[in-house]
């Protein structure tokens, strides 16, 4: 018997506070929220601002660079940059590529060595053989010579990124899927609007990904949750709760997207190494960094490794911590936090 069991979300993480379109004088001050869809998910923006502030064309200014992100990156979009990158077969064509492609390109390659290839965005050919993309789930484990078969067309190491913005395949099946990395590199950019508008006090969170700039209303960190690691929990039960000041942070798991073949659990996060979902007892990291980009990533990788490997990265790493829950035999939960993380939250 094969139970199923579906979410669409890949990753969960708790906004705290984040409330419909208010404006709530505080002395001087303003707090207003922005909120919309994008990616395939939504986002939300809250700001504190002096109280005569003019916002006023924000959120045009916000979807439209949400928009070209989208173009550049989707997947589902066949005319996108992604796609037509994927479309190619000839290995000697140079495709040019936009500001915004190259720089995720860069930092995917620049995680891609660091996890010694525990995060590949080159793995979209195993995500859909396992029926976690754009096909139906199977009805039974794949068969391991098909899963070698798959891991041939697998290898960030088949890109060439070139400074000048041109992208070279080294094999035509190749195909990329950003979607671990993209949402962070988006969460960046609005930031990095938000900062240009004069905006020094705020919270962009897009599908669970974040970056707190300044502070509260009441002059306080921002206070983001980490989700509670279980597929009955609701969004709002949570594990631990981190202030971020001029910060960001990404959470991955495997407790809402996953299937059940004969008991056994098969997760979303797949092993690029090895083909098949992990079985570590990771069920979630959470990574704090300086751009929300490189958490993003750097999450879905310590997802791969395991907790000792995870922290001897992050300890290696300036500004980085991290937070990863096991899920023991028993059932009970284990963590395994960065010294950095723990210097966080006391």
């Amino acid at each position: 018997m094969i139970v199923l069991k579906k979410m669409f979300l890949r990753k969960i993480i708790i906004v705290c506070s984040f409330l419909p379109f208010i404006v709530s004088g505080c002395g001087w001050q303003k707090e207003v929220v922005f909120s919309g869809r994008t990616m395939g998910t939504t986002y939300h923006i809250k700001i504190n601002t002096g109280y005569f502030n003019n916002l006023s064309g924000l959120q045009s200014k916000i979807d439209q660079r949400l928009e070209a992100i989208n173009q550049s990156m989707s997947t589902y979009r066949p005319d996108s940059e992604i796609s037509q990158f994927n479309a190619l077969q000839d290995i000697s064509t140079l495709m040019q590529i936009s500001d915004d492609f190259l720089k995720v390109m860069q930092v995917a390659q620049r995680i891609y060595e660091l996890t010694d290839g525990a995060w590949d965005g080159t793995i979209k050919p195993l995500v859909n053989l396992w029926g976690f993309g754009n096909t139906q789930r199977p009805q039974e484990v794949p068969d391991a010579a098909v899963i070698k078969d798959q891991i041939r067309m697998v290898g960030f190491k088949y890109i060439r990124i070139m400074g000048n913005g041109f992208l070279q395949k080294h094999v035509e099946t190749l195909s990329l899927d950003l979607a671990s990395i993209a949402k962070g590199f988006a969460v960046n950019q609005i930031s990095e609007l938000l900062k240009a508008q004069g905006l020094i006090n705020f919270l962009v969170e897009i599908g669970g990904e974040v970056y707190a700039a300044g502070y509260r209303q009441d002059g306080s960190p921002w206070r983001v949750g980490i989700n509670q690691p279980d597929s009955t929990a609701t969004v709002l039960e949570t594990y631990q709760v981190v202030p971020l000041h001029n910060q960001a942070m990404a959470t991955s798991g495997d407790y809402r997207n996953y299937f059940e073949i004969q008991g056994k659990r098969y997760s979303h996060i797949i092993d690029p190494r090895t083909g098949y979902p992990v079985d570590n007892g990771v069920i979630s990291a959470s990574v704090v960094a300086d751009s929300c980009m490189f958490a993003d990533g750097l999450a879905t990788a310590l997802m791969v490794m395991n907790p000792e490997e995870s922290l001897n990265l992050v300890a290696s790493l300036d500004g980085v911590a991290a937070l990863i829950i096991v899920r023991n035999e028993d059932k009970s939960l284990s963590q395994y936090a960065s010294t950095s993380f723990g210097d966080l939250i006391e």
